[in-house]
């Protein structure tokens, strides 16, 4: 879904905001300190600091040499001289927020100047021909900014960095990793440590585990994955329950407490994945080395045994340190062909482990009806899966599969994760949970009022309103044409997961107690709470040690919660960037789609291959239309005709804006509809 669906304002460029004048006494101005958010249209917002009487508007004039993140001083203007209900005017900067921008470089004979990537710079960056250090036109570079812009001057800057030279293949993501300050390398200090962690696993650290190398344990991952961390058993026992064994790499083995390993990852939080490449949370000897559970090679790691009744309820479960051998590096496509197309040939090649995997695919169907039974929200929106060619052109964008094989393995990792949150919870140790708060009344009213027009009841009190209430509204829309509509404006209406220190509940599992236990390889806060597991273990959690760990576990929640945003957004940066660098090879096609958002500026439409585009207002010829918002629809005036959330639209594709990252339809023309689809239908399928 689009996530920056915002109003688009009609801002005059022309504000005569600095001319104004206020007749008679002079009044004192009102000066409110804030951070400055900038739009890529020239306006801005400043968040003040006090978190009181909401944003503050700033027209581009008033912005004066003010950029996004800058920490501003705004002189409020009177009520009397604005329509907004907060409009100010920034009259100093206290604090610069960046001194490098990265972006594209163009130079002529006397200067140069540079183009951000991030378009909420909105001005270039100018370069003096002896700053040039090398750039040539249409690289990406990082400028150092030697002076800031004002009222009259852009930004002045040197070039400090050439990310990529111009045409250089993968140059584009490149350049967006460097904006987020990202690096897959490590320093030197972190490398160093590394290399002196012992490869081989010594008889005394096997001595103190459980050894689990002769029972049949899988990974079970995606054809691509190398960071390997969660491996998987199952068992029938003699009483007719099952014994679920999780087993999650030891990386706390390895990265001790205070480390210089420890420092950097706490620093990075996470894993970031974009689509070819990774920025590992770990350096590669750990994360696809020796953390990782390879098969037919012996490994460390940490267990939860777990008996499951015909319930699905963990009636008894056990968590200790172990060593295993992995007996297959299973993938999800050959797993769900043996379970969901019986093949004959991955069955026999499998043999061994064939009727584990049966058993697997058995328990996982108890889980997850225990799980639905509860009210568990699974919105099963499709994700996109993009191919690059060595030259880092999109070849194809595809719907992501997620088949039983993905499904067994959410359904034990969830189980593994809230099992372990509910124990360390009466511990009442620190520790580091997932949480997800209720949804906020107004969003609820909000939703209640919606789904009223397709007839469905939301049950319960609006205030405090259970998981389960939802899930019903769920089923009742399944394979139904409002289905897509009524989950996605259910998604909207929830809050984020965060990580944090108190166990308030995740809202969207339906449970009290959660956390993330299962992939401390990708991970931050897994890794924390796999060294309290341990020293609980070893029974280390001393008074000393409680209070010293409620500051780490403060700290690592906080952060991670930080650089989990940080890399969901730039994920999204490289996802948009390589679909709109795919449908530029294909303007003009004509495909089928979903309204998936709604704005007074238009509609945005998402098409099979999970592809999204913008339909703009100004592209509506044949009426003008209005935006009812409490309604998620355009309605014309004259024709009555709505183009509402959920309604299918046949678009064409108009044009592709790479640098904004934006993808423009226009509603296909009757007589184009039933020609243009049936082609790209038959070249699909030839």
């Amino acid at each position: 879904m689009n996530t920056n669906m915002i109003n688009d304002m009609d801002v005059n460029m022309n504000t005569n905001l600095t001319k104004r004048s206020l007749k008679g006494k002079k009044r004192k101005e009102e000066i409110i300190t804030g951070v400055l958010s900038k739009h890529k249209k020239g306006f801005g917002f400043v968040i003040p600091e006090s978190g009181e009487g909401g944003d503050i508007f700033i027209a581009p004039p008033a912005i004066n040499g003010a950029m996004n993140g800058d920490i501003v001083k705004v002189a409020l203007l009177p009520p009397e001289e604005t329509t907004r209900s907060r409009e100010g005017t920034i009259k100093e900067v206290v604090t610069r927020a960046v001194d490098e921008i990265v972006g594209t470089f163009e130079k002529s004979k006397r200067f140069g100047f540079v183009i951000a990537d991030d378009r909420r710079v909105n001005d270039d960056i100018f370069v003096l021909r002896k700053d040039f250090n090398g750039a040539k036109s249409g690289d990406k570079v990082v400028v150092k900014i030697t002076k800031y812009p004002d009222k009259a001057n852009n930004a002045e800057g040197r070039i400090d960095e050439i990310i990529s030279k111009s045409g250089e293949a993968g140059g584009d993501i490149k350049a967006l990793i460097r904006q987020y300050q990202l690096t897959k390398e490590f320093p030197e200090k972190v490398e160093a440590e590394t290399k002196k962690i012992p490869l081989k696993i010594s008889e005394a650290e096997i001595q103190k585990r459980a050894d689990l190398r002769e029972k049949t344990i899988v990974t079970m991952d995606g054809a691509d994955a190398k960071d390997l961390d969660d491996a998987v058993s199952v068992e029938k026992l003699n009483n007719g329950n099952y014994l679920l064994g999780v087993h999650i790499a030891d990386v706390s083995h390895y990265v001790r407490d205070g480390s210089q390993l420890d420092k950097e990852a706490l620093k990075r939080g996470n894993s970031v994945y974009l689509i070819d490449q990774v920025i590992p949370m770990l350096p590669k000897l750990l994360s696809n080395g020796i953390c990782s559970l390879n098969p037919a090679v012996d490994r460390l790691t940490l267990s939860v045994n777990m008996e499951i009744d015909s319930k699905g309820k963990v009636v008894n479960h056990d968590i200790y340190e172990s060593i295993i051998h992995s007996k297959a590096r299973m993938v999800y496509g050959d797993v769900s062909d043996m379970l969901e197309k019986n093949d004959k040939a991955l069955i026999d090649q499998y043999q061994d482990i064939y009727q584990d995997i049966l058993l697997m695919d058995e328990l996982a169907k108890i889980l997850r009806k225990a799980r639905d039974q509860r009210g568990s929200l699974d919105f099963d929106f499709d994700e996109a899966y993009i191919k690059l060619n060595e030259q880092g052109i999109p070849t194809s964008v595809e719907t992501a599969e997620r088949r039983v094989a993905n499904r067994i393995v959410e359904e034990f990792m969830l189980i593994a994760n809230e099992t372990v949150a509910e124990h360390f919870y009466w511990m009442e140790v620190p520790f580091v949970y997932r949480v997800h708060e209720s949804p906020s009344l107004e969003k609820i009213e909000e939703f209640k009022r919606f789904i009223g027009s397709f007839g469905l009841i939301l049950k319960g009190n609006p205030d405090n309103i259970h998981p389960k209430a939802l899930n019903e509204i769920i089923k009742n829309v399944e394979g139904k044409p409002e289905e897509h509509v009524v989950n996605t404006v259910m998604l909207r209406s929830m809050k984020k997961a965060f990580y944090g220190t108190d166990c308030e509940g995740h809202f969207g599992l339906g449970v009290k107690y959660y956390s993330h236990f299962t992939s401390p390889i990708r991970r931050y806060p897994d890794l924390i709470i796999h060294r309290i597991i341990k020293e609980a273990i070893h029974g280390k959690l001393d008074a000393k040690r409680i209070k010293s760990l409620k500051k780490k576990t403060e700290k690592a929640a906080e952060i991670s919660s930080g650089t989990e945003r940080q890399a969901q957004e730039l994920e999204r940066e490289v996802e948009k960037l390589k679909k709109a660098e795919y449908m530029s090879y294909h303007v003009g096609e004509v495909h089928e789609g979903i309204i998936s958002g709604v704005a007074n500026f238009g509609f945005f439409v998402e098409i099979e291959n999970t592809i999204e585009g913008m339909v703009r207002v100004d592209y509506l010829n044949d009426d003008f239309y209005d935006y009812e918002a409490s309604k998620y629809r355009l309605i014309g005036r004259r024709t009555n005709k709505i183009y509402g959330l959920g309604d299918k639209v046949t678009i064409k594709v108009h044009s592709v804006d790479l640098l904004n990252r934006e993808i423009n339809f226009t509603v296909a023309e009757e007589r184009q509809k039933k020609e243009d689809v049936s082609k790209y239908q038959y070249r699909k399928d030839h």
